[in-house]
């Protein structure tokens, strides 16, 4: 880190969030099943944080485990389930409406809330919930904000929502998706996989 003159990463953090109790209706209908056939079989989704000017601000993904492509992501001040809807439907949205689809997450209160449950059910999407307190059950979006504090905003002080704004998106669509490989797709990036779908689909 010396050699090349990194900044020493943050390991500040906000206040944990709070967890749905353990119920029956929250199932883990994906069983770490990280391997999918084709995209929007089943899409994953965390929350992340990360500080500007002092002030915590909140990072929602949602990835197609497929292709580990972050097909939607949002930014907001707050934690909540608006946070979560906004970032859905812009995936939604993007991928067209897909059938049979299925959603998973931890059991956060932002995707255990009635608003979100509601518009998944009136979507007939199915959703699942990793076991509480077990975040292998959801590894892949834990990898990905893992490198992207690791690579990206771990290593930078942000003075404004935009700039923290710049920087994901600029880390998301420009490196993440387009050109940083995978070892689990065989050395290829996201979007070089669902091309490859597409062209012998």
């Amino acid at each position: 880190m010396k050699s090349l003159q990194l900044p020493k990463m943050s390991t500040d953090k906000p206040a944990a969030r709070r967890s749905a109790s353990n119920d029956a209706d929250f199932s883990n209908h994906l069983q770490q099943q990280f391997r999918q056939k084709a995209p929007n079989l089943v899409w994953v989704s965390d929350i992340t944080y990360i500080k500007v000017n002092g002030k915590w601000y909140y990072l929602c993904i949602v990835m197609d485990l497929f292709s580990r492509k972050v097909i939607a992501w949002h930014i907001s001040a707050k934690p909540d389930v608006d946070l979560v809807i906004s970032t859905f439907n812009k995936a939604y949205q993007k991928r067209n409406a897909p059938s049979g689809l299925m959603f998973h997450s931890d059991r956060g209160s932002q995707y255990t809330a009635f608003a979100f449950r509601q518009l998944l059910d009136s979507l007939d999407v199915l959703q699942s919930f990793s076991k509480a307190g077990f975040p292998f059950d959801n590894a892949c979006c834990e990898c990905f904000f893992k490198y992207l504090k690791k690579e990206e905003t771990n290593r930078r002080t942000y003075h404004s929502l935009q700039e923290l704004q710049l920087s994901v998106f600029e880390y998301i669509e420009g490196f993440y998706n387009s050109r940083r490989p995978h070892g689990s797709l065989g050395m290829l990036t996201p979007n070089q996989i669902e091309l490859l779908f597409s062209e012998h689909a």
